[in-house]
């Protein structure tokens, strides 16, 4: 599987301090090796645009849709991001 970042993950993940940007390498890392790890709580979002959500830390999410073989990363941040997926 192939990661394709949005410019709004690109611009969420340049806001944020370096230690979360740790974090979140390591679990894209842990995304791409096993989607289903519990560390991530992949799960579905209450979405028409089939949008899923996973795990980066306790209060941190990120947004993706699969489209074939690419993954595409939508949004990175606190839990309103949700809002706005």
């Amino acid at each position: 599987m192939k990661l394709w970042f949005t410019h709004s993950f690109i611009k969420d993940y340049q806001a944020l301090p370096s230690q979360l940007q740790r974090a979140v390498d390591k679990q894209l890392k842990l995304f791409l090796s096993n989607r289903r790890h519990p560390s991530l709580n992949i799960k579905k979002m209450q979405d028409p645009r089939d949008i899923w959500e996973g795990r980066i830390t306790q209060g941190y999410r990120f947004t993706f849709q699969i489209a074939g073989e690419v993954c595409i990363l939508r949004r990175l941040g606190t839990h309103d991001i949700l809002r706005t997926p």
